[in-house]
């Protein structure tokens, strides 16, 4: 359930997403209240870069409140600006979100054009004595096929007050406001537009009580997958994908083997801390997503107020480039792409969308898959703990794995080849000091770590275009019990999110990004945290901002904050 407590009795959890009823490299979460003094979340994260042209401001909906579960869905009618007429240069989704002063739940709220998502994050706990706000803005050019024409849309944020079940009824009292619209930037003059998905198309979870958005994934045999009937042209495809930790599930870094159950006494998970979304296509492995360590401001209060961890407010999907299957789907059978979270130990929310770039010159497109060496992980597994009533020692998980996908497509422009070369390396360390019998201490050191290598080839007419891709994105979190804390223990968080992508044509570079996001929060007497946030690319100025809390106040904000 949704909480921002801590369940106590034998066993120790934390515990803070789930539901009351049933128990692209970068991404923008920028607080407008950088006040330092204040308890107003606040954010390092930039805004996004816009071009210097006017642009036409589209609302979707204004000051939609989520107050009751009859509430929890905002809809909305799209039609595209008549006086901005694509294609555009640059679209932005912009979120603003308010909360009232009070009591409750950090909350999850994802916004959809048609069944396509564009926007899905956690919301902070509230401010006690005063209003809160914060901003959310997303760079959703790439999704630009989806706004073209007139449709509905819809925002979903399950929220509470008086109708909470007892005893939230009467302790909830927070109310969010919400307000969205979408931002179009014309291509100027005669200028190229940027090249966006000729299509993008939602993957939908439908079962017999309609469809479920976000997905559901409750188990690692659990599926979400559309069949899909597909345009024959296709010359390249990706798949954006969000896997989102909840119940269970949501503190699943600090996972123990199923094996250790009885001495799994802080976040009360099995089947290990390895997690990972698998992509398969007509049940063929395909691709991989690793699933990111998001950490929500339940977990706990006092240390992310009021400054989130990293991504909290604002997850960033992450792109699987299903191009060397482009033949395979232009063969004009219908195909099921699906995503399943290995060792899932309930549950997940899952959204993704499929990107399709079709060969404009022709009506079909023939090629071949040669070559997939994807399989399904086989993580290791190893115990060196000591002790019975007292037990010492550590826990550790590994997964390696190197494998290549390659095909080629036979497009009216020649002949392209698309290798993709992957390297995947997760690692674990849970180091323990446990008392089972009395639980009267209880430390538990967890540091994970998962990072993505990849090398994709292209060859055509043009030449050759090598893209180099790393992500990583590893947590510590380090649980003290017992303590003189406000909740009894102490946590220590340490998080990295970083990544990088090159791309060189024929030798020469043309592009370079890099992002990093650290963040550290600490809930040791006085709570305190810290973010850097910094990007880099070589088209137009780098990004260098730091932001720090004590006390559950802002204390300091750099100067590059404000470029």
């Amino acid at each position: 359930m949704h909480s921002n407590y801590i369940r106590r009795s034998r066993i120790l959890a934390v515990v803070s997403l789930g539901t009351i009823l049933s128990c692209s490299l970068v991404g923008y979460a920028q607080s407008l209240n950088r006040q330092i003094g204040t308890q107003f979340t606040a954010t390092a994260d930039p805004l996004v870069p816009r071009p210097h042209t006017k642009s036409c401001v589209v609302p979707l909906f204004t000051n939609y409140q989520f107050a009751f579960f009859s509430e929890t869905t905002q809809n909305y009618q799209f039609a595209p600006p008549a006086n901005c007429p694509g294609p555009w240069n640059k679209v932005v989704l912009d979120i603003d979100f308010s909360e009232t002063a009070g009591r409750q739940f950090d909350r999850t709220a994802s916004l959809y054009m048609g069944n396509t998502n564009l926007y899905f994050g956690t919301t902070p706990e509230p401010i006690r004595t005063a209003a809160n706000a914060w901003h959310i803005e997303r760079d959703i050019t790439d999704y630009s096929a989806l706004l073209a024409n007139p449709q509905q849309g819809f925002m979903i944020l399950q929220n509470c007050t008086t109708d909470c079940p007892p005893p939230y009824n009467t302790l909830l009292t927070g109310v969010f406001t919400v307000s969205a619209s979408v931002e179009f930037f014309p291509t100027p003059g005669q200028g190229p537009a940027p090249r966006v998905a000729d299509e993008v198309l939602p993957l939908v979870q439908t079962n017999a009580g309609g469809s479920n958005f976000p997905a559901f994934l409750f188990s690692p045999t659990d599926q979400f997958s559309t069949t899909f009937s597909l345009p024959q042209n296709i010359e390249q495809a990706y798949l954006d994908v969000i896997a989102q930790s909840q119940s269970t599930d949501e503190q699943w870094y600090g996972c123990f083997p199923n094996d250790l159950g009885s001495i799994n006494e802080v976040y009360l998970c099995g089947n290990t801390d390895f997690r990972e979304t698998e992509v398969t296509i007509d049940g063929q492995p395909a691709g991989i997503a690793p699933v990111s360590p998001w950490v929500y401001t339940g977990f706990l209060p006092d240390q992310w107020r009021p400054m989130p961890a990293a991504q909290t407010l604002d997850f960033i999907p992450y792109r699987v480039n299903l191009t060397p299957f482009a033949s395979m789907l232009n063969d004009g059978q219908p195909h099921t792409i699906a995503l399943s979270v290995f060792n899932d130990d309930s549950y997940f929310s899952a959204a993704a969308s499929l990107l399709l770039y079709l060969d404009r010159g022709s009506a079909e497109v023939t090629g071949a898959l040669t070559q997939n060496t994807l399989t399904v992980p086989s993580p290791v597994v190893s115990e060196n703990l000591q002790g019975t009533s007292t037990v010492t020692g550590t826990i550790g998980v590994t997964s390696a794995r190197s494998y290549t996908i390659a095909g080629y497509v036979k497009t009216s422009h020649g002949q392209v080849s698309t290798s993709i070369s992957q390297q995947q390396n997760f690692s674990s360390t849970q180091t323990i000091d446990f008392d089972v019998v009395n639980f009267t201490v209880l430390d538990q050191n967890t540091d994970v770590e998962t990072n993505v290598i990849s090398s994709t080839t292209v060859n055509d007419n043009q030449g050759t275009t090598v893209i180099q891709e790393k992500f990583g994105f590893p947590i510590a979190v380090d649980f003290v019990f017992p303590t003189n804390t406000t909740f009894g223990f102490t946590v220590a968080t340490t998080q990295k999110y970083t990544a990088s992508k090159k791309v060189s044509v024929n030798g020469t570079v043309t592009d370079y990004t890099s992002v990093t996001n650290s963040v550290e929060g600490s809930d040791v007497t006085p709570p305190s945290s810290s973010q850097h946030y910094s990007f880099f690319d070589l088209n137009g100025r780098p990004y260098d901002c730091r932001i720090a809390t004590q006390n559950n106040v802002l204390t300091s904000v750099s100067v590059g904050c404000n470029h």
